[in-house]
């Protein structure tokens, strides 16, 4: 899914309904331009003879521009060159095909325009009017391209930190784990397979994560719950946890391992550190604005001096909580936000909210 092609298609609608929304505008352009040529130029036409030309022109002006834009050599040409020639092709065009068309929706006889007597005024308006229209268009195409690219190159940016996170994350907590594996092996065997049976889940979808830009939200509970239930193993009593997904909500994509580090976070700042048992909660909801994920722990919480609102940053917090702010800026814009909350009497509850 490409930005740059979403912004282009923003300004060249390909539906029907978004062709009559730019034409719609044209018409009252070319409508104020009539009633300037009028009142410029006394005596040139009636106006609503000339309000008729000036629609004709410039209605045909903008479907040879549409015309032009969806042919697919012309569409490859670099911008300044393609606008340069789009207004070499369209408004001599609209302005001598618009004319007949006139001539024939007023009922007259179809003319070469100017066969009697040349009036420059009208030419010249055509061409102001016409390259201004064209011009505010190109700007508009550039500054939706270059924003597109902007937003490319962050996104590009989010994706590379995200491997250099699993480059950190995966490694660590794969050595950790079979270093458990390995003591287990003497103890427990039963265990021991089984969380060799949760790495190899967690794992492949890992792998599988590594290479596609979004996920559902039901294999993302699925890596989460292999990774759980490693970290349950390694942890034994101390760790319990709870996931829950609505059946509504599995299909819904999602940027890979967005809540992994989520999870890590409250493990390692919460639970670990904390003598006892405690316990993680992952639920997922659908609310008016779209979809609310609560990742909530049981661990030590934030600081009494720490401010948990959706911007702050916590001393204690690891790389992979900023990361989740900027991958849910980059993909879904600043309605996307993620707040920490605090729980009673401990804990602290991650909140990522995704919008419609």
């Amino acid at each position: 899914m490409s930005s740059s092609k979403f912004r282009t298609a923003s300004l060249w609608p390909d539906t029907l309904g978004g062709a009559l929304r730019i034409a719609l505008v044209a018409a009252l352009v070319w409508a104020l331009a009539a009633t300037l040529l009028f009142f410029l130029a006394p005596g040139l036409e009636t106006f609503p003879r000339l309000l008729m030309f000036s629609e004709c022109v410039g209605l045909t002006m903008l479907v040879c521009t549409l015309l032009l834009r969806r042919t697919r050599h012309f569409a490859q040409l670099q911008t300044g060159t393609r606008w340069l020639l789009t207004g070499a092709i369209a408004i001599p065009t609209g302005y001598f095909v618009g004319h007949q068309i006139a001539f024939l929706l007023l009922g007259e006889p179809a003319r070469m325009v100017g066969h009697e007597q040349v009036s420059v005024v009208p030419i010249i308006f055509t061409v102001l009017v016409g390259g201004l229209a064209l011009h505010y268009y190109a700007t508009r195409e550039q500054l939706a391209n270059e924003a597109a690219t902007r937003s490319e190159a962050q996104r590009l940016a989010v994706e590379a930190q995200l491997r250099l996170l699993r480059a950190q994350l995966e490694p660590h907590m794969l050595f950790n784990t079979l270093a458990n594996v390995r003591s287990l092996l003497r103890e427990d065997v039963g265990r021991a397979e089984s969380m060799i049976d949760q790495l190899i889940v967690y794992l492949r979808s890992a792998l599988a994560a590594s290479q596609t830009e979004a996920v559902t939200l039901s294999r993302e509970f699925a890596q989460l719950r292999a990774y759980l239930d490693i970290m349950s193993l390694r942890m034994g009593p101390r760790l319990s946890y709870r996931l829950e997904l609505p059946g509504t909500l599995e299909a819904t994509l999602v940027p890979p391992m967005l809540l992994q580090p989520l999870v890590e976070n409250a493990i390692k700042h919460g639970l670990e550190p904390k003598v006892g048992a405690g316990s993680i909660e992952v639920v997922a909801r659908a609310t008016a604005a779209g979809i609310e994920i609560r990742v909530s722990d049981s661990g030590l919480g934030l600081p009494a001096d720490e401010d948990p609102g959706p911007s702050a940053r916590p001393a204690n917090a690891s790389y992979g909580l900023q990361h989740v702010r900027d991958r849910l800026r980059t993909v879904y814009g600043p309605a996307a936000r993620l707040s920490l909350e605090r729980r009673e009497p401990t804990g602290v509850c991650a909140v990522v909210c995704i919008p419609h």
